[in-house]
């Protein structure tokens, strides 16, 4: 049950914000082994002009997604982000090396969806 937000400084398109969705939620799908029905992305644009990295205006992105802690292993965070950046590097050209993701792990007793925490539903399942 993911929430991914991400920010891009790029010019807004449709085409590049479905597509974008599209990779986010294949990978988080069949890396991270999360639900699609249940992982909600929003993807804003910003001006160019307002993000610097290094205090150079640069084509730039930051995904950060809260996960379930200790539903992941290293491994497979660690393909997560490689993977992610390859493929926003492919779609949206070239772009700085400072652009995050960033995994947030999210005890389950601190968040949830249909008013249910993660951890009550792990319990209702072992029940």
């Amino acid at each position: 049950m993911p929430y991914i937000n991400i920010k891009l400084n790029v010019e807004e398109s449709v085409k590049v914000r479905e597509k974008i969705v599209e990779i986010v939620l294949d990978k988080t799908t069949h890396i991270l082994n999360k639900k699609r029905e249940v992982t909600s992305v929003l993807v804003e644009f910003v001006p160019f002009s307002s993000w610097s990295v290094g205090g150079i205006n640069s084509a730039t992105f930051s995904l950060d997604i809260k996960v379930t802690k200790g539903t992941n292993t290293k491994d497979q965070k660690a393909e997560y982000i490689e993977s992610i950046y390859k493929e926003f590097k492919n779609l949206l050209g070239e772009i700085s090396i400072a652009s995050y993701i960033t995994i947030d792990e999210v005890n389950g007793d601190s968040w949830g969806f249909e008013g249910l925490t993660q951890e009550y539903r792990y319990i209702k399942g072992k029940a």
